[in-house]
């Protein structure tokens, strides 16, 4: 007996459920690791139920396709996560993949589509996001050398996991891609508060991230006066209030955001000063320009306050990625598609990074969102409906029957 698609749903949705799963909810599956790697067994498998072949490319990325053709729309999005992270995003993109597939093949349809489920796209492990994607494509900046010594959070290299599993940090270029869509929930609350059913994306923000590593002197407590302290953790302090004073601004003048997202504190101990301080910064914007102020002003004004406090600096980009614009003729037929169902549509911009970024600089690119409850994201709390995922594939499998 056949399955309806939302039973198909709810099969997909189950198959991946228990992987990383945590004890309070949510779950952690880091990107080359065993746990991605489960998660990229269990699609091959579900793609095989539908009699799909399987490829897997130099970076790990796998892909799912019934019909051999030259060239191919290809729908994807990843199955990672970040560390205590939900059980949508990213692989509500990989369940709509793995939905089309079978309804092309439910209809005798001889469509030229893959479906793609691509490594890494959260940089929650080697601090590079999109990187599956990204290396395919030839999309990131930072080189083979430079990404091979990335260290995971198990302080292993980059350079060292491709090698024990055979992958490669330069693989052949993609090639074929006709058209590249992405299934993504918006991680905001727009679409929720407008009572929109799906969004089709216009633009994605850009992000730039730095690390800052500040050095003082670890010394007693209290036998240090204050005036002689040199005291990482309070420059650092200063400087994540600063990061937010720049944000702030930006968002007003350009709808930019900025964000300190990680600090380390050494020797994190009651009875000492500390004496070294870590911070990951996240800056994100539509507007080049904005981007260049954001950054030149974090890094000048943390320059300043450790000049001042008499601590040494130490700066290192981990990425950075141009914004991107979504096809306009992509967005055109989305949005076509969603009122000849009767779908609620909104055209949108996405503050949050996806693999599409990687694709849209040499392919036809575009996206479609979908509600996510109360704009929770990258949180255990992180829920959607299989109606909403129904709702964005709806307007996919419309999108694709229309297209020449």
């Amino acid at each position: 007996m056949e399955l309806s698609d939302r039973e198909y749903l709810e099969r997909l949705f189950e198959a991946f459920y228990e992987v990383g799963a945590l004890p309070g909810g949510g779950v952690t599956r880091l990107g080359y690791t065993e746990l991605e790697d489960e998660m990229h067994r269990r699609f091959a498998d579900l793609a095989g139920e539908l009699g799909c072949r399987i490829e897997i490319d130099l970076a790990g990325n796998s892909y799912a396709f019934s019909e051999e053709a030259e060239e191919y729309v290809l729908i994807g999005s990843h199955l990672d996560s970040v560390i205590q992270g939900g059980r949508y995003d990213g692989v509500a993109g990989v369940m709509a993949g793995l939905l089309l597939l079978k309804r092309a093949k439910e209809a005798g349809l001889k469509l030229p589509l893959k479906a793609a489920a691509f490594r890494c796209e959260e940089s929650s492990n080697f601090g590079c996001c999109t990187m599956g994607s990204g290396l395919v494509t030839g999309q990131l900046k930072e080189g083979p050398d430079r990404l091979s010594q990335l260290m995971g959070k198990d302080g292993v290299h980059l350079g060292d996991v491709f090698a024990r599993r055979g992958l490669s940090l330069t693989p052949p270029r993609i090639t074929g891609v006709k058209q590249y869509l992405e299934l993504h929930i918006e991680q905001g609350k727009v679409l929720e508060e407008t009572g929109a059913r799906v969004g089709v994306v216009s633009t994605i923000a850009g992000p730039r991230r730095w690390k800052l590593q500040l050095k003082g002197l670890a010394e007693h407590s209290g036998a240090t006066p204050m005036s002689m302290r040199q005291d990482a953790l309070c420059a650092a302090a200063e400087i994540v209030l600063a990061v937010e004073r720049i944000g702030q601004r930006e968002a007003v003048r350009c709808e930019s955001v900025a964000t300190v997202g990680v600090i380390q504190n050494t020797p994190n101990a009651l009875n000492v000063i500390p004496g070294a301080a870590e911070l990951g910064i996240d800056l994100r914007g539509s507007d080049m320009d904005s981007l260049d102020r954001m950054e030149q002003d974090t890094l000048r004004t943390a320059r300043e306050i450790c000049a001042r406090r008499r601590i040494d600096l130490l700066e290192s980009k981990l990425s950075e990625m141009d914004p991107v614009r979504m096809d306009e003729g992509i967005q055109r037929g989305l949005a076509a598609a969603a009122e000849r169902l009767s779908i609620s549509c909104r055209n949108m911009p996405s503050g949050a990074g996806h693999d599409a970024m990687a694709f849209a600089p040499l392919f036809p690119t575009g996206m479609v969102f979908i509600p996510c409850k109360k704009g929770i994201s990258h949180n255990p709390l992180e829920s959607a409906t299989l109606e909403s995922i129904l709702d964005g594939a709806d307007v996919l499998w419309e999108y694709l029957r229309g297209m020449d």
